[in-house]
């Protein structure tokens, strides 16, 4: 349930195509390359950096939801994560707990279907996102022959 839809959907949850890019960048660890590949094409390791962050913050609103829902209702943890895993992949299934727990609990489940729907990744580029300031150097290696015939 935490897996969604391709991109350009409207399915929430991780995308189908982070995990495709952590799966090749396994497999290319497995063998021993030095980056992963798609059909001979090389992905950027800003790429895999970012899929493992969206991986890594799917994992901790989960398990963080399903924690903090077990501890506050005193409910097994095995229906819990049932329940975060089904808000943040926007899958709509319950098992029947969700109309009794309490207002935080409720909020909880809230936020994780808002931030499973929108993309957490979406969320954090926005509120942390500046407008960056520009400090242009220039490339000392690639111009020293120049500076070598004027001098």
């Amino acid at each position: 349930m935490l897996i969604g839809g391709s991109p350009g959907s409207t399915a929430g949850g991780m995308k189908t195509t982070t995990l495709a890019v952590l799966l090749a960048n396994a497999a290319a660890t497995f063998r021993q390359r030095e980056s992963a590949q798609f059909f001979g094409r090389r992905i950027d390791c800003s790429a895999v950096k970012t899929a493992a962050t969206i991986l890594t913050m799917y994992l901790v609103l989960f398990f963080g939801g399903a924690v903090f829902i077990s501890a506050y209702e005193n409910l097994p943890l095995s229906a819990c994560l049932y329940e975060t895993a089904s808000a943040v992949g926007t899958v709509g299934l319950t098992l029947g707990i969700t109309p009794q727990l309490r207002i935080p609990s409720q909020m909880v489940l809230i936020t994780l279907m808002y931030l499973g729907r929108v993309g957490g990744l979406t969320l954090i580029y926005a509120a942390l996102s500046s407008k960056k300031v520009g400090n242009a150097s220039c490339r000392r290696k690639k111009y020293d022959w120049i500076r070598s015939i004027f001098t």
